[in-house]
């Protein structure tokens, strides 16, 4: 992701879907599953049992429930997020074309407020419901089609809209956070390469990880409060994401807006690394072609 020229739009949008398809994909999704399910009220379940309850209930298949929706919205989200944060990094530029940490900060939040509302609530809510709905002992849901319908027909399109504001925060904290700790850490990096030399694959993997893995810390508390506001009990058991936030520490506890921790760090390493590489990996290739073209 350059600094100094303005991306082409359709290039941002067809590398970031591209990447976030890959993300979404069947590596990372069950990290996605296991988190969720971790993170609903109720008994405090571990990694290792929800694998061993899901798999023993439902088979191996049991641990991409939701997963359609994921991917679907995956590629939308990162499309959506690239294309919003590489606009908002050009009108924030300096003259010189580059952009500070504070101003990439400031990019980071526009675009992930933007993903939020577009994609990523939609695709979040569906893929929730779809997990707390696995756990009955006869799920009411056949898969996407089916339960997209049916919960916009119980519930109309504010169904598939739980939990928007704590969504906009999370999505706004985690890209600002991942982007500014992204180009933060590429800037050190370049700083000490050779000018013109472009960074190996490796290194864009190993940054983007870092990335996902501070980001993972910061924004946990806003992840749980967005699962338990997309459950399928929420509208009867919580008013508001601040009534939510309120009844989850006073039940459960400070440390349960940290549960889901462990798969979700697992997920959003793998997933930063892999999606800046396939970002950076497909920008170069179109840019290689257009030069050749």
């Amino acid at each position: 992701m350059t600094a100094n020229k303005k991306e082409n739009p359709v290039h941002s949008l067809l590398a970031g879907s591209t990447a976030g398809a890959v993300e979404g994909e069947f590596v990372n999704y069950p990290f996605d599953f296991i988190k969720t399910r971790a993170q609903f009220e109720g008994k405090r379940e571990g990694p290792i049992a929800i694998v061993r309850d899901t798999v023993r209930t439902r088979g191996f298949t049991g641990l991409y429930s939701g997963c359609t929706a994921l991917i679907v919205g995956n590629a939308t989200k990162a499309g959506v997020r690239f294309l919003t944060y590489d606009h908002f990094k050009h009108m924030l530029a300096d003259e010189k074309g580059k952009v500070s940490a504070p101003r990439s900060l400031v990019a980071g939040l526009g675009a992930g407020m933007a993903e939020a509302v577009i994609a990523v609530t939609p695709s979040e809510t569906i893929k929730t419901k779809l997990i707390d709905d696995s756990k009955r002992a006869v799920p009411q849901y056949k898969g996407l089609v089916h339960g997209t319908t049916q919960i916009i027909k119980a519930e109309g399109i504010s169904g598939i809209y739980r939990g928007l504001f704590p969504v906009m925060m999370r999505q706004g904290a985690n890209s600002a956070v991942r982007f500014s700790t992204y180009s933060s850490l590429k800037a050190f990096v370049q700083g000490n390469a050779r000018p013109g030399q472009q960074l190996p694959g490796s290194i864009t993997f190993a940054v983007g990880a870092m990335a996902g893995l501070v980001t993972t810390y910061v924004t946990m508390p806003l992840d749980v409060i967005k699962t338990r506001m997309q459950s399928l009990g929420a509208r009867n058991k919580y008013k508001n994401s601040f009534h939510c936030a309120y009844k989850t520490y006073t039940e459960d506890g400070l440390l349960r807006f940290w549960a889901g921790t462990t798969p979700r760090l697992m997920r959003l390493v793998l997933s930063g690394g892999i999606t800046f590489s396939v970002y950076e990996q497909v920008m170069r290739l179109i840019g290689d072609k257009e030069s050749h073209g």
